[in-house]
């Protein structure tokens, strides 16, 4: 019996969950990703880390720019898929592609569903101050996340992790666990259960301007869009015509007028309580510990930070 898998996926997490597929011996029979984007000068194609990465393994890599179309239909009924695994492609399966393999589509979300359906779950977890998620491996349909579930596996969110640290720790996890449900699946082992769909809530792609900061929120929710806005597109505020990214912060229990410096330890007043910033980058200029960054700074005591 066939036991090839297609895989679909983009970003750099995407291509460790491939490779453990790969060197668990899976029959991974062809990547498709996003396809290369210029560079910033346009002097050159970058490929995306699962490109790279199916190149490592060798393995046949297809990058459409529309996946809906004849001839990657008719491409991969030719293949004779059984399974296809998708993780952060970047396209929508239409009901077409999702029919031919014949075990169907999985995805794993970083979720647990139907919680934060959508484009952004680990960064909208750390800022909505969730205490826990996980990994959702759900059966594909035409909905966004509504497909029925097999598994979920959950985690705590550390104290102030950011969704980097968070997104590696979930990836390992999916790297580890899609194993075993892969070898589920063609052995008609695993069962899968619709969601509760009233108990949904969304994700939303995250824009560039929720990185602005308005000092009038409170403490707990400026550190939770910091870390989970870091890396990009980062949480910022202006000060005399200059950008500051801050790139980590803790809380801190003084208290004074939001925007304004408290202390010469870059202590920042919020709408309750403050935070005091750990490592913060000025425009133009690389990442800086706090104490390396005011020895030139004029962001002092009583400045005020609109």
């Amino acid at each position: 019996m066939s036991k090839k898998i297609a895989f679909m996926g983009t970003p750099v997490i995407s291509g460790q969950i491939l490779k453990s597929l790969y060197q668990n011996g899976f029959d991974v029979e062809v990547v498709y990703t996003q396809p290369p984007v210029e560079s910033n000068r346009g002097q050159k194609l970058n490929k995306s880390p699962v490109h790279i990465m199916s190149e490592i393994l060798n393995i046949p890599v297809r990058t459409p720019f529309k996946l809906d179309n004849s001839e990657e239909n008719k491409f991969l009924q030719s293949k004779n898929i059984s399974l296809g695994i998708v993780v952060a492609y970047g396209q929508i399966l239409k009901k077409d592609i999702l029919d031919i393999p014949k075990y169907g589509w999985i995805n794993i979300h970083y979720s647990l569903l139907p919680k934060l359906r959508g484009a952004a779950p680990i960064q909208r977890a750390i800022m909505n101050n969730e205490i826990k998620t996980g990994i959702s491996i759900m059966k594909m349909n035409e909905g966004l996340d509504t497909g029925p579930i097999c598994n979920q596996y959950s985690v705590n969110i550390l104290e102030n992790e950011n969704s980097e640290d968070l997104g590696q720790r979930l990836t390992n996890l999916a790297s580890e666990k899609i194993l075993k449900n892969v070898d589920d699946i063609f052995e008609n082992k695993a069962s899968f259960k619709d969601q509760d769909h009233t108990q949904s809530t969304y994700a939303n792609k995250i824009k560039k301007e929720e990185g602005k900061i308005n000092w009038k929120e409170t403490s707990k929710v400026i550190i939770g869009k910091i870390n989970g806005l870091y890396p990009t597109p980062g949480v910022w505020f202006e000060y005399k015509g200059e950008r500051y990214k801050i790139h980590r912060a803790e809380l801190s229990i003084s208290s004074g007028k939001p925007g304004y410096v408290l202390s010469d330890n870059l202590e920042i007043g919020c709408g309750e309580k403050s935070i005091k910033i750990i490592e913060i980058q000025r425009q133009g200029k690389k990442v800086q510990k706090t104490s390396e960054f005011l020895l030139g700074s004029q962001i002092t005591k009583g400045a005020y930070l609109s």
